[in-house]
């Protein structure tokens, strides 16, 4: 048995009770002032409160009920609390701006082109998560998230970063992965002074984003697969940094500064064309050196060591080796 749901307009509704109860205080307001300018003040403050009380109880009754309603609605729609999944969704759903009390966003494998311009009202958001779709480009209005800790828009069709997104002074996390054009940061995002994790690989980078070198407490970086030449003689910059993925680009040397960032532990680059390497990244004992189909092997004897079964990975990492060329990648794990 189907029922049908009336869908009405709620900001219609909460609109008129809103304007009734400013006029109604408004009114409220002028009696008061005349009463306490004649004898009968003293009688008549303690009736004037309750009233005014109970129009406020009023108003945060109608609050709730849009609040339940707009809920009842989304799930008569199918409209998830924080999330949007798969390529029939083409826009964000009317209903969604009711729900600013969300925290977190997940939208993923749509094909959304573009944010909504009620986006700014959901200031409680600390995870706006949308890789996948088919976004073009970021609003500027993503600058007033103030409260946004976490951002992902990899896989979409970005050309460029708004200089807004350094106004986002909490983000911790942002991951701009396979945008394809995308090949610059603005330096605005040097402000992002409190992000640990930045992904930015498989794009058009032809050098680090000198904003990057400013976020001084990244702890993460990932610029593989993009058009790297050279690495800046001033990375040592980035005190915090612990992993560094730079391989799949045309990286020839590395610099001598990258001895210099004492909490490093991880460089992986691709050796097929690296010729020069820091003597103290070579021959310090406690870096390990590893090549990538030695590292196939060493997983497959720590599956062996787990008593895990073998035979179906030992089977699909030989049939990849021999239907395609590794990229030989060097993997400096420093253990200090």
């Amino acid at each position: 048995m189907r029922a049908d749901v009336p869908v009405y307009d709620l900001s219609l509704i909460r609109g008129l009770w809103e304007v009734r109860v400013k006029k109604y205080r408004h009114k409220q307001k002028k009696e008061q002032e005349r009463i306490e300018k004649s004898a009968l003040a003293r009688s008549n403050t303690r009736p004037a409160s309750l009233i005014h009380g109970f129009t406020d109880q009023l108003l945060c009754l109608i609050n709730n009920l849009v609040f339940k309603v707009s809920k009842l609605m989304n799930h008569a729609h199918g409209l998830s609390e924080n999330e949007l999944d798969g390529d029939k969704w083409m826009d964000f759903p009317k209903e969604l701006q009711w729900m600013t009390y969300m925290r977190e966003w997940h939208v993923r494998g749509t094909r959304i082109c573009r944010l909504p311009e009620y986006l700014p009202l959901f200031s409680e958001l600390t995870v706006l998560e949308l890789p996948k779709n088919a976004l073009g480009e970021l609003p500027a209005e993503i600058g007033k998230l103030s409260s946004l800790k976490e951002l992902n828009v990899s896989y979409n069709r970005l050309s460029r970063v708004p200089p807004e997104l350094g106004d986002c002074e909490n983000l911790e996390r942002l991951e701009l992965t396979g945008n394809r054009n995308l090949s610059e940061l603005p330096f605005e995002l040097s402000g992002l002074k409190k992000l640990v994790h930045l992904d930015i690989a498989e794009n058009r980078f032809a050098s680090i984003p000198i904003c990057t070198l400013r976020m001084s407490s990244l702890q993460l970086l990932d610029m593989s697969n993009n058009q790297l030449t050279d690495l800046p003689e001033d990375m040592d910059r980035l005190e915090q940094l612990v992993s560094l993925f730079i391989h799949k680009n045309k990286l020839s040397y590395l610099p001598h500064c990258l001895t210099r960032i004492s909490t490093l532990k991880m460089i992986v680059v691709s050796g097929d064309e690296l010729n020069s390497i820091p003597t103290k990244l070579c021959s310090n004992p406690d870096i390990k050196k590893t090549w990538r189909g030695e590292e196939e092997e060493a997983y497959i004897d720590c599956l062996k060591e787990r008593g895990e079964s073998t035979t179906k990975n030992n089977k699909v990492l030989r049939e990849g080796r021999r239907k395609k060329n590794f990229t030989e990648s060097l993997v400096l794990q420093l253990f200090l």
